[in-house]
């Protein structure tokens, strides 16, 4: 195949549905991680528990974004990429925007009001990444996937920053909310422009089963390379939704006065986003998905061993961190990209939006976890057992799954 020049890479590189995609998960991620943003200023203003009312929210979120990624899998596969790129910012963008208004609502059963709207909106965010990823992996060509799909997510992932910095600025929790919701409105107007993978195309109406979820569980090989997907994730939740959402909880332990929950996931996603930018052009440099991957998990886990078990006494220590981690996690584009790749057309899109929403869905597990542990353990050892399972998983599946690097992509299952 003929090498591309500079200027030919670059017009893949920012072609329209990279861009479009990029901003997508611009919006989805704002809105995705609002609630651990503002949830203990919302939660208090509606006069609710921010401990006990806020976990049991953010689980309603995680299994709408579990359900969802199934839903819009499914969807993907059997109506196009685009037909999920339109409907899920809808559903969540609508939601939001509803979450804005709730101080208005009836105060009686206001926490079940809370969480279903937390829910409906997991639903509708579960769609946007994978169907982005898929059509941006089918769209360009193969040399070229890792960077494409790094710049969607490095740019997509900054969505963390501006949330912080929208809810610092804008007055109000509830006015953050509404103007995620209208962002996602006229992202869905931008999207006009852009054209349904070629690669779908070719299948679109042939005589082949398409979004079959169900087919993950009825072929041992295929099932082996799905939960090894779902495994190399983990960490990335594991880093944000214990150790920076419910960074309040290890303050005491520290010595510190007080960690801001919003601040600490702000600074993990700015690490984040330039680790998603890095992850692509060292899986470039190595010719290798699995050892971008593992060599940025083995300095995740470092980072984890060093804050919880070295001196972090101070705020600004934590928050130091929390960039660290998301550096390290920063593998987050890499790891949907290995998930796109490891499968055929006619399941490609099932494959990789349920695979990022398994491990998403998977966060109240591993809060509950520890949780229970607390009742044994300091807050840092619970964390730190949570930890030692979940980069276990992470270090083998990352170890022996197969390799996708220039992979073709034309192929079903």
């Amino acid at each position: 195949m003929q090498e591309l020049s500079l200027s030919s890479k670059l017009k893949y590189i920012f072609s329209i549905p990279v861009i479009i995609s990029a901003l997508g998960y611009f919006v989805d991620i704002y809105d995705l991680l609002l609630f651990g943003i503002v949830r203990i200023p919302s939660l208090k203003a509606l006069g609710l528990n921010p401990d006990a009312d806020g976990t049991f929210i953010l689980n309603c979120q995680m299994v709408g974004l579990l359900i969802g990624g199934v839903f819009w899998g499914i969807f993907g596969d059997k109506k196009g990429r685009l037909s999920v790129l339109f409907g899920s910012i809808l559903v969540y963008s609508l939601a939001n925007i509803a979450c804005g208004f709730l101080p208005y609502f009836p105060k009686e059963h206001l926490v079940y009001q809370y969480a279903g709207l937390r829910f409906i909106a997991g639903i509708g965010l579960a769609g946007e990444l994978g169907a982005g990823i898929t059509l941006v992996s089918e769209s360009l060509p193969k040399n070229l996937r890792a960077i494409g799909t790094s710049v969607v997510a490095g740019f997509g992932l900054m969505g963390a920053v501006v949330a912080q910095l929208t809810v610092e600025l804008a007055g109000g929790w509830n006015i953050s909310y509404i103007i995620g919701g209208i962002m996602g409105i006229m992202l869905l107007i931008l999207r006009i422009s852009v054209s349904e993978s070629g690669i779908y195309k070719n299948i679109e109406h042939k005589n082949v089963s398409k979004g079959n979820f169900l087919s993950f569980f009825t072929n041992k090989d295929r099932l082996i390379r799905y939960l090894k997907c779902i495994a190399v994730g983990l960490p990335t939740w594991y880093c944000i939704g214990i150790l920076a959402v419910l960074a309040n909880q290890f303050a005491p332990e520290f010595g510190i006065k007080d960690i801001s929950p919003g601040k600490a996931i702000m600074w993990a996603y700015v690490g984040i986003s330039v680790g998603d930018l890095m992850s692509g052009f060292i899986s470039h440099a190595l010719k290798s998905r699995k050892m971008a991957i593992f060599y940025m998990l083995l300095f995740t886990l470092v980072g984890v061993a060093i804050m919880l078990f070295g001196n972090t006494d101070t705020e600004t220590k934590y928050y130091m961190f929390c960039v660290w981690l998301g550096l390290g996690t920063g593998y987050w584009a890499m790891f949907v990209t290995l998930a796109a790749e490891q499968f055929g057309t006619n399941i490609r899109n099932t494959a990789t939006t349920t695979v990022p929403n398994m491990v998403r869905g998977l966060v109240p597990v591993m809060i509950l976890a520890f949780d229970s542990l607390k009742g044994n353990f300091s807050v840092v050892i619970s964390a730190a057992i949570v930890g030692v399972v979940v980069f276990g998983l992470a270090f083998y599946s990352s170890w022996t799954i197969s390799e996708t690097h220039n992979k073709d992509l034309e192929f079903t299952e």
